[in-house]
């Protein structure tokens, strides 16, 4: 891309691989889309052993639950600020910030917003040997607004990202990734490590339903509460009945990564059509392929269980 010659060998080989020790972090997240956001906020932060929390973003969307992007954005914040609370949280020990109030109007202009500057003042803070890792679970255009805002951080980051379908499938055609495909087309593209997470053939078999969270979340602590509420609140009829937490992947990934499996493959190429593409000429990123279930909801549970509560 432009102004984005590869990254060196070396470089770009050690951060696809898990770092084995505990990183700094920010998270981008369209909180309000849906509810696996919210487990995915809470769980980073009751993982204190492995992240530390820079900095949160509010990430734009839009379906039945907002007006359009920039109304998604603004109840993502919101959302943001609630969860904090529910968990005891001081606003004052976080730096939360809103994000792009539209998509990606053109392929190589960034989105102004204070998530992308921030995002780019803390990438640059960062050296090479010690990168800023950027977890992004909803539509990626404040990230890749940081990206064609200063792509000299691309050697200072390590992009997490959920969006999109397994290679298996006829298309990547997945609501992160469609909400802005140019900015997800920057995010293969621009050479920068990256550990993908597919949604189906990968994050799918992160399924719970209510009868699992209501014996093993609710009545121990007020998040645990919350989140029980608003799986209850998602679909009015719960027999035989289960919902994907598909956020919970990137962050289990961080905390340990022996609970996924995943293969270096060459980035894939992201067609205007959302199919994709192979070119094994294309830099490399680390695909994950499987992840286990069962050892990713316990260690959820167990720290959600014990999250501090406060008043509401």
């Amino acid at each position: 891309m432009k102004n984005m010659p590869p990254l060196p060998v070396d470089l770009l080989t050690r951060n696809l691989q898990h770092p084995g020790k505990k990183v700094s972090m920010v998270l981008d997240t369209d909180t309000y889309n849906e509810i696996d956001d919210q487990f995915a906020l809470a769980y980073a932060l009751r993982s204190p052993e492995a992240v530390h929390i820079e900095a949160i973003y509010a990430a734009p969307f839009h379906n039945d639950r907002s007006t359009g992007p920039e109304n998604g954005m603004e109840l993502s914040y919101n959302e943001i600020l609630n969860v904090l609370k529910r968990m005891n949280e001081p606003l004052e020990n976080h730096q939360v910030f809103k994000g792009s109030r539209s998509f990606l109007q053109a392929k190589d202009e960034p989105v102004d917003s204070p998530a992308a500057r921030d995002l780019v003042a803390r990438a640059m803070a960062h050296s090479p040997e010690d990168p800023l890792y950027v977890v992004g679970i909803g539509a990626i255009t404040n990230v890749a607004s940081a990206l064609l805002m200063e792509p000299r951080i691309r050697e200072r980051i390590v992009l997490l990202w959920l969006g999109g379908h397994a290679r298996i499938y006829p298309s990547a055609n997945e609501f992160n990734l469609k909400q802005d495909v140019w900015a997800s087309q920057l995010i293969f593209d621009c050479g920068a490590p990256l550990i993908w997470f597919p949604c189906l053939g990968m994050a799918n078999i992160l399924s719970t339903c209510l009868a699992e969270l209501e014996k093993d979340l609710k009545g121990h602590s007020n998040i645990g509460d919350y989140l029980v509420e608003i799986v209850k609140g998602y679909h009015p009829d719960h027999y035989a009945w289960s919902k994907v937490i598909w956020d919970l992947a990137p962050i289990a990934w961080l905390v340990d990564p022996n609970c996924i499996q995943s293969i270096i493959a060459s980035s894939p190429i992201l067609n205007d059509d959302m199919t994709l593409s192979r070119d094994d000429s294309r830099h490399p990123i680390n695909e994950t392929i499987l992840i286990h279930r069962n050892s990713v909801f316990r260690d959820v549970f167990r720290k959600l269980k014990a999250a501090p509560s406060s008043p509401l």
